[in-house]
Formats: C-alpha cells, structure tokens, sequence
C-alpha cells in the first residue's frame, strides 16, 4: 500500500504534537505547523525537497517571530507575591504597644509579634503602622 507524501508530514505533525503535550515546549507546536505546512504543499503536488523547504522555513519563521513574543509577555507579567513576601508592604494595626523589643499587631487578619524597625521608635495600640519585613515569626514594621 502506497501512501501519500502528504499523510506522511500528518504523522510527523501528530509526533511532534505529542511532545508538546508532555514536556509543554511551545517549539514542538512550531514544528508540528511547519509539518502541516509540509503536508499542505505535498497535496498541492510539489516535489520532496519544496516540501522540506517550505517545513523548515515555516518552523523557523514561527519560532523566530512567537518566541521573542512569548518571553516579552512571561517577563512582563509582574510576579505573585506569595507567603511573607505579600505581607512586606502592607499596613497592620497596633494591639499591644510596638518598640524595638516588641508588641503585637494585627496583619491581614493575624495576630503577629512585631518590633520596630528603628528601635528608637515605638507605636501605641490603634496606630496603623507599615510592615517593612518579616524577620522568622516577627513583623518589623515602622
């Protein structure tokens, strides 16, 4: 049984769509294209070496033009702040007396120790106060 060529650049184009899915690398979804492209231009009858060509310049146009895209986009994305990094920033209020040896302070809805950040300073119960870092277990707030 004779297959056609064009069948043939489907079922490279299946094979490259699998490691897509597995290993998620958006350069396997180029390639698999460029073999659709491969397939499109054997139903259109031209010959093996127009086929390659048209598979490489398709894969290498798409990479060279979507991957420059897709890491401006990732690297523009501002990050999620997660755990104590989303605390640094936020504003707490006073419970108990805040110096720079201690008091407590409610922050995103938590009691926490806290400790001022310049020692000399100190925050009475009711002010609202900055939370600069977490230092273990303990705010430093100022």
């Amino acid at each position: 049984m004779d297959i056609d060529a064009w069948i043939w650049w489907l079922i490279g184009a299946v094979g490259l769509g699998i490691p897509l899915v597995l290993t998620a690398m958006p350069e396997f979804g180029m390639l698999a294209v460029g073999a659709v492209a491969g397939a499109v231009t054997a139903a259109l009858g031209f010959g093996i070496v127009a086929q390659v060509v048209v598979f490489a310049v398709v894969s290498v146009a798409l990479i060279a033009a979507v991957r420059p895209i897709a890491a401006r986009h990732r690297d523009g994305r501002p990050g999620l702040a997660t755990g104590i990094d989303a605390l640094k920033g936020r504003q707490a209020v006073v419970l108990e007396r805040v110096d720079g040896s201690g008091g407590r302070i409610k922050l995103a809805g938590e009691v926490w120790s806290a400790r001022t950040l310049d020692s000399a300073q100190s925050f009475d119960p009711g002010e609202q106060v900055d939370v600069v870092d977490i230092d273990g277990a303990t705010a430093v707030v100022m």
